[in-house]
């Protein structure tokens, strides 16, 4: 299902009326099954979207999924529509889960790095390292600021918020082409500015 998902399977089909996420979510708090098969119907390309963009590797991006989606089943009660929206939480619970797969494959790398640098006579300047990193991302901030506050918003909304363009446009009510004028100028301005070329 995943699969299908992922390559954008259903685009371009007229969506059909029915409950909302919140009202699903509910059933799916009293163990309604057709409730969790249709909330995951409505929303599954959309979590999936968001811990794609997380999780690199797609295996492990389905997996997250998998278990964001085991995770609603099993907390749905505790749903609270006065704290957001269903979307909201399950947007939250995903890039929680999204966030600890990162966190569990970079302890594992660094671990099997250790391991590996404990047989090897290299010596490793870890603190040029965390400077090279810190200095990135100062880069890339700078960068950022150079962006037009509206070219700003839509690429933040984009790769740190994890929404799609259409989505952006939705938001921000603007015009799907602005949207992606804005994106595509921003990426090129944010590419000039570090340097990039491609």
């Amino acid at each position: 299902m995943l699969e299908y998902v992922a390559d954008g399977g259903g685009e371009g089909t007229a969506p059909i009326p029915g409950p909302t996420a919140e009202e699903l979510l509910a059933q799916v708090g009293t163990g309604d099954r057709a409730a969790f098969g249709a909330l995951y119907d409505a929303t599954a390309a959309r979590v999936f979207g968001l811990v794609r963009r997380l999780v690199v590797d797609p295996a492990q991006a389905e997996e997250v999924t998998q278990d964001v989606y085991l995770e609603i089943w099993q907390t749905a009660p505790r749903f609270d529509l006065a704290r957001g929206s269903a979307l909201t939480w399950m947007f939250t619970l995903a890039h929680r889960r999204a966030v600890d797969r990162i966190r569990a494959s970079q302890a594992a790398r660094e671990r099997d790095l250790r391991i590996g640098a404990r047989d090897l006579d290299v010596p490793v300047d870890t603190v040029a390292e965390a400077v090279e990193v810190r200095v990135e991302h100062e880069r890339v901030q700078g960068a950022l600021g150079e962006l037009s506050e509206l070219q700003r918003e839509c690429v933040s909304l984009a790769y740190y918020g994890g929404l799609t363009q259409r989505e952006i446009s939705d938001r921000l009510e603007v015009p799907l082409g602005t949207v992606k004028t804005r994106l595509r100028d921003g990426m090129i301005r944010l590419r000039t500015a570090l340097g990039v070329t491609t």
